[in-house]
């Protein structure tokens, strides 16, 4: 389907000149709110629409299951719309609904269907449900399809089962959580455990190295991977494989990756495999019919903790580009055009990130007006700060019926900063949403039926068959249960292989046999339904066929109410995938569930969203309250030794800023109470990195000498006061108070 000649007329010469970019390498530098999405969506078009690509051989990469959704969305409406003009003579909001409907089916199953776009994660389980037979790792272990795929609950209970009971370590020496995280390192680093073993000089190192030997045992065993094995056995597939490697390079001729600057090794490791066939980054040239296009902004550079390694994109040109400086490249486009925030939050953002080093240049460029200078308030205390922040919110959303709760976001640095936020909200009986709490599919209900599902598709699951067998209860015990699950250890073999030998159940259990085997017949039939039927159908079966849902009936309280309230809302997310995707199996809907983030539920109720600057990313705001801005708090004690560190928090409190849309306030607070007791503070070094001309404050100690600067005719005030100011929100004139 060729384009129309205005097909690209709505992006800008930096996004055009990166749209129409065909074969080779490209980095986009995209700064914040500059429309990354916009040019990959757009790239993506172009390829098939101009160039005839395949869509199937296009793969893009992104970081949330919530932007591959989007993304499709988008590219499903500039397809629609170019049909509706090819078709009709008119743009796609101008035809019936039906019309309208019927174009975005066709685009359905001509384009958007073959794409291949996703999560690392979720591109990952997909082609390892294809490949993971063709695999063994250094050990000889071996996986099958059906893998279960373990959440980080699963993991911590299989690690503290083995430091605990397998090794008998004092967990408090080697506490499980931590123990985990050295694992997940070493894993994001592509590394073995005889890897991670060769690194180490001391007895924890090694000890940890072991814990992770014996963890690829219990996972192995149980036909499981966590999230980080999912891109780490692909890329050592890949790597030992030589046609399983041809055969993917050779699917995927363009590769696109959004958030570039937040992959760790292993994820580059895997593009750099798929896109050079595991040739040399810098002797590689056979970009015929084939690119690589990876957008980023070291800026915003925020998950070192996860691994991520942004100097893989700074590294980006002397790996796969020209390598030439920034006015000569022709392997690298820069989007420097801002269309979210206002000119002074711009100013601000790009005052404060010059202090940083390790970045490539570049400056946000306003498309909107100068807007309302950024408010720093100084607080008595974290009390106050909250009454500040709420009096604000109550005073516009009262007083501007266009302005709604859901255009107000508060962003700390650590969780515990919410709960003085929360109680004030509270007690105002202001609706709020605290993104990152626990996440729907973390709920206990939730995971129990998850684990009847998971058990059904991999019965080599102990980790869910341990979970369910006596849920709701059976009147199985668990020293029966110890006794079948030591028979299993001792043949090697999963506990399932034992459950479905009668004679040995009713050996090895005694009286609970009888349940035991009725439960296994259970899940036997659900076995063979589960082949013919949907996700929804197999959840609704299990719910009643397992006297879970009735179970929680009889219970009659308040908070069963609730739990059946939730995995009622478990089936009514299998009817959404089955509407959203034609593979309405149980297995795809099991790998859905196992990689959503609470980015990917964040929904659009009318409620003030509280979340940590982390969790901001990828967000925006009308207005934004970036609290706690104290040395020692943000940027945090660790950073302030660590220059490298220190850079990164600098790039945090760049991305907090940028969250905004129209108005920015930033506020710290005198003293705070920290570990029991209440301590001074100082104002954060941050601070005195922005323009003092564009802030305003309420007290002439609220910011570093040398950065301050009250409005025009505020005095000193004396604490509290309350002080009304016009500024605007766009075009709506709004009062801003301040106590």
């Amino acid at each position: 389907m060729p384009a129309t000649p205005d097909f690209l007329n709505h992006l800008n010469p930096s996004q055009r000149q990166a749209v129409e970019h065909f074969c080779g390498p490209l980095l986009v530098v995209a700064g914040a709110g500059s429309g990354k999405t916009r040019a990959l969506t757009y790239r993506i078009s172009n390829l098939v629409m101009q160039h005839r690509v395949n869509p199937e051989n296009i793969l893009a990469v992104t970081f949330t299951n919530k932007a591959a959704r989007e993304m499709k969305e988008r590219i499903e409406k500039l397809f629609a719309e170019q049909l509706a003009q090819q078709d009709y003579g008119k743009s796609l909001g101008m035809l019936t609904l039906q019309q309208q409907t019927q174009l975005r089916s066709q685009v359905y199953k001509t384009t958007t269907k073959s794409l291949w776009i996703g999560t690392f994660h979720s591109f990952c389980a997909r082609l390892l449900r294809l490949e993971i037979e063709k695999y063994q790792d250094e050990k000889g272990r071996k996986w099958q399809h059906n893998f279960s795929i373990f959440d980080e609950s699963d993991v911590q209970g299989l690690i503290k089962d083995i430091v605990v009971n397998q090794l008998n370590l004092d967990d408090r020496k080697f506490p499980p959580r931590s123990v985990r995280f050295a694992i997940s390192n070493a894993k994001n680093q592509s590394w073995s455990p005889s890897d991670l073993e060769a690194q180490q000089s001391d007895f924890r190192g090694r000890v940890i190295a072991q814990v992770y030997s014996l963890y690829q045992d219990a996972l192995a065993a149980n036909n499981g991977l966590d999230f980080d094995d999912l891109i780490l056995v692909l890329v050592q597939l890949l790597k030992q494989n030589e046609q399983v490697l041809a055969y993917w390079h050779q699917q995927f001729h363009h590769i696109l990756i959004d958030e570039y600057q937040d992959t760790n090794r292993t994820q580059y490791d895997l593009m750099r495999l798929l896109a050079t066939n595991g040739t040399n980054t810098q002797t590689f040239n056979n970009w015929q019919h084939r690119s690589v296009f990876v957008v980023g902004d070291a800026d915003q550079s925020i998950y070192s903790f996860r691994a991520a390694d942004f100097k893989i994109l700074m590294g980006f040109q002397q790996a796969f580009g020209d390598g030439l400086p920034d006015d000569d490249t022709r392997t690298m486009v820069k989007l420097e055009e801002n269309y979210r925030s206002t000119e002074n939050i711009l100013q601000v953002a790009n005052a404060l990130i010059d202090h940083n080093s390790e970045r490539i240049d570049k400056i946000l460029k306003p498309t909107r007006g100068t807007g309302e200078p950024i408010h720093c308030y100084r607080a008595d205390d974290e009390l106050h700060e909250s009454d500040f922040v709420i009096q604000q919110i109550r005073t516009l959303e009262q007083s501007h019926p266009e302005v709604s709760w859901r255009d107000f976001a508060i962003l700390y640095r650590t969780n515990a900063q919410s709960r003085a936020f929360e109680e004030g909200l509270v007690r105002w009986s202001i609706p709020y949403t605290v993104v990152g709490g626990l996440k729907f599919y973390d709920r206990r209900e939730i995971k129990d039926i998850l684990a009847y599902l998971r058990l059904i598709v991999n019965p080599a699951d102990t980790v869910s068959l341990k979970r369910v067998i006596n849920t709701p209860r059976r009147g199985i015990g668990k020293t029966t249960l110890d006794r079948l699950n030591t028979a299993a250890q001792e043949l090697s073999v999963p506990l399932w292989e034992i459950l479905t030998e009668e004679a040995a159940v009713k050996t090895l259990a005694a009286r609970s046999a009888k349940p035991i085997l009725h439960f296994v017949a259970l899940i036997q039939q659900w076995q063979a339904q589960a082949e013919h039927h949907s996700a929804t159908t197999m959840i609704q079966r299990v719910l009643e066929e397992s006297g879970y849902l009735q179970n929680l009936k009889t219970q009659g309280t308040d908070e069963a109410d609730d739990r059946i309230s939730n995995v009622q809302e478990l089936t009514n997310a299998a009817l959404q995938f089955a509407e959203e995707n034609t593979d309405e199996s149980l297995s795809t809907f099991l790998a859905n569930t196992a990689l959503a983030s609470d980015l990917d539920n964040l929904d659009d109720s009318n409620t003030v969203s509280l979340m940590t600057l982390h969790a901001a990313k990828g967000l925006e705001f009308p207005i934004v309250f970036l609290v706690g801005l104290e040395q020692g708090l943000f940027p945090n004690f660790r950073s302030l030794e660590d220059p490298a560190a220190l850079e990164e928090e600098r790039r945090l409190c760049y991305v907090g800023i940028t969250r905004a849309q129209e108005r920015l306030f930033i506020s710290h607070a005198r003293e705070r109470r920290l570990y029991g007791s209440r301590e001074p503070a100082m104002p954060s070094l941050f601070l005195s990195e922005l323009p003092r001309e564009l802030l305003h404050t309420n007290s002439l100690s609220a910011l570093p000498a040398e950065t301050l600067n009250l409005p025009k005719g505020m005095k000193q005030p004396k604490m509290p006061n309350t002080h009304a100011l016009d500024w605007s929100v766009g075009d709506r004139s709004c009062i801003r108070v301040l106590d």
